[in-house]
Parts: C-alpha cells; sequence; structure tokens
C-alpha cells in the first residue's frame, strides 16, 4: 500500500556505494504538493499536530477556523469609533496601524496553514472566512439604516486584491 502520498519521486537519489543508485533519507522533510486527506500533518508548527491524534488535529482545524474568522473580524471591524470623537488623529492612527498589522499577521498564518495542503485545514480556512463574511461583512445582519449610512469604510480597511 503506498502511503508516501505520491511523494516516492521527491526524494534525492545517490549512488550507493557499490555502484548502484538508491533512495536514502537522511532527516529529510517531505512536503506535499498536492491536496492530501488525513489527520497526521504538520500545521504551521514542527510536530504539530502530527502524530498525536484526531483530537489534536481537530483543535489544529479549530484554530485555523478561528484565525479566518478573525482575519474577517478585523477587517470589517469599526474599533477606532469605540475610542470615541474627542481621540487625537494620532491615536487613531495609531490604533489602526496596529489592528491592520494583527490582521496581515494572522491572515499570513491562515496562508502558512493552507499551504500544508491538508484538505481539512483548507476547508476549515475557507469556513472561518465565510462565516465571518457572514457575520461581519455581509448585509444580513445590518439594519437598512446602516446600510444607508455605510460609507463602506473599516478599520482597517478591508484587503483587496
Amino acid at each position: 500500500m503506498n502511503h508516501g502520498h505520491g511523494m516516492e519521486g521527491m526524494a534525492p537519489t545517490s549512488q550507493s556505494t557499490n555502484g548502484t543508485s538508491g533512495m536514502h533519507h537522511h532527516n529529510m522533510v517531505m512536503m506535499h504538493m498536492t491536496f492530501f486527506w488525513g489527520n497526521i500533518t504538520e500545521i504551521l508548527f514542527s510536530g504539530w499536530p502530527g502524530r498525536r491524534g484526531a483530537c489534536m488535529y481537530a483543535l489544529a482545524l479549530i484554530f485555523i477556523f478561528v484565525l479566518a474568522f478573525l482575519v474577517e473580524w478585523l477587517s470589517h471591524s469599526r474599533l477606532i469609533k469605540l475610542l470615541g470623537e474627542g481621540s487625537s488623529n494620532v491615536l487613531a492612527g495609531v490604533v489602526q496601524t496596529l489592528l491592520h498589522a494583527i490582521r496581515v499577521g494572522l491572515a499570513y498564518l491562515v496562508m502558512l496553514a493552507v499551504m500544508s495542503f491538508n484538505g481539512g485545514v483548507f476547508l476549515m480556512a475557507v469556513a472561518g472566512h465565510a462565516l465571518g463574511f457572514l457575520l461581519f461583512g455581509s448585509r444580513v445582519f445590518k439594519k437598512s439604516t446602516e446600510m444607508l449610512l455605510d460609507d463602506n469604510t473599516s478599520d482597517p480597511p478591508p484587503m483587496a486584491c
């Protein structure tokens, strides 16, 4: 049975002492280059969740979901208004910059997790972004008066491609 998930040809071959070529695995880390399904994987950190079982894999999936959800919340939040009208532009700018840096950092973590090529991680990242957008970015939970007053600005501004 093939447990290499199509990775057999990725390790370098070398000549052995008797002149025949063979595969030698000297602490080589194999990385998937296509999507695969399974709970034995590494996401973000070396050895995590690894071979720690389905419960740790489920925790990793929940973690990725929450990260993606937080990216959407930060993309559509209006936290600067909580500072009050009397706050200075400098303070508001510093807070906005910090929120932007946090959002970008979380988005990069989600991207790196998806680069594990695990199908479950990909689906949870998309689900976290989708639910976050549904709750914070779509018109589903906005009142009609909010939509009329909406100037399409948020703290920090939404990501755009």
